[in-house]
């Protein structure tokens, strides 16, 4: 990597190291793969798009295979999906995302679109939720059949605009769940409304502890999750209390504020948030929000089991649960 001699800034096991110069070694996550014409799994199709030049965002979309293979076009709902990897590491390219991303197309009969969002600390937070904003403002523009020179015929031919769902692991529920309250505020473009939206294992964080967490203050602190949150976002007000890290602050943003009518939230036993999350659902339960919330519960799993392990048995019983909860 080159990187001997070079002085450590910062450095989070097994996750990133940053040096003093400004690069970055990425240790965590999975190589990248290339899209495949058809997955020998899945028979799922997908291709490498470009969502924005300026800003500069792509994506991963899937087709599932009946799609390809009818001569009419069915109209069937539509995944915008945020990967996971700690708002710094991990790509919509990679080998994890791209197993998992097949799966659930083929379960769901959904057309996916996994955005690549740019990475912190190069790019440090709030970029990434901007990024997925104007990744998923430019997928329901396609809601509207004037032509334009960006449309994305998968997305414009396949696509039941009435059936959006977002969804998101790990960093990528906590983007998720941001996007939903900017959803519910601001609204999306052609008045197109999210349907629905699954949350799996996120990431969510603050000063104060929950449940059984670890309660000592320096403890904490040393914790992955808390240095990476300052690393990624260096100048954010209020640390890891800021509300889009611990959205049941008090003071934060209402979560009868979402923009979405059904909400799907899941944990893993062996999770070290897996009570901040089940506080969150709760939180969003007492609210006052008005859709349909589920909490699915996998006892003896770990953080994003599903994701590293997907051949699993709880694995698939997940995906084929988040799936079932789309389609």
């Amino acid at each position: 990597m080159g990187s001997i001699g070079k002085e450590v800034a910062t450095e989070i096991l097994p996750y990133i190291r940053v040096y003093k110069d400004g690069s970055v070694e990425r240790l965590g996550g999975s190589p990248i793969v290339p899209p495949s014409a058809s997955d020998p799994e899945t028979g799922v199709s997908s291709k490498d798009i470009v969502v924005s030049q300026n800003p500069p965002i792509s994506a991963r979309i899937y087709l599932p295979k009946h799609l390809h293979d009818q001569h009419q076009h069915p109209k069937v709902p539509i995944l915008v999906y945020f990967h996971g990897g700690g708002f710094c590491f991990e790509s919509a390219f990679s080998l994890f995302e791209t197993r998992f991303m097949n799966r659930l197309a083929c379960f769901a009969n959904a057309v996916v679109i996994s955005i690549e969002y740019r990475l912190a600390p190069e790019h440090p937070l709030p970029i990434a939720y901007h990024d997925c904003w104007a990744a998923l403002q430019w997928v329901v523009s396609h809601s509207n059949a004037d032509t334009d020179s960006n449309k994305e015929p998968w997305v414009s031919t396949y696509v039941d605009f009435d059936r959006v769902y977002i969804g998101g692991d790990s960093a990528g529920a906590n983007l998720a769940h941001n996007i939903l309250l900017r959803a519910g505020s601001e609204g999306l473009n052609n008045g197109v409304k999210i349907k629905g939206a699954f949350l799996t294992h996120p990431c969510f964080w603050g000063s104060e502890p929950v449940g059984s967490e670890m309660k000592d203050v320096e403890e904490r602190e040393k914790l992955p999750l808390h240095t990476m949150w300052h690393l990624v976002y260096p100048e954010v007000p209020g640390g890891v209390d800021n509300p889009m890290m611990n959205p049941v602050v008090p003071g934060g943003p209402s979560l009868a504020g979402l923009g979405c009518s059904r909400l799907l939230v899941s944990v893993a036993g062996k999770d070290l948030l897996r009570e901040r999350v089940i506080k969150y659902y709760n939180t969003v339960k007492e609210s006052g929000w008005k859709g349909e919330l589920e909490l699915v519960d996998v006892e003896d799993e770990v953080h994003a089991f599903h994701i590293v392990v997907s051949e699993s048995e709880n694995a698939e019983k997940l995906i084929k649960r988040v799936a079932s909860f789309l389609a």
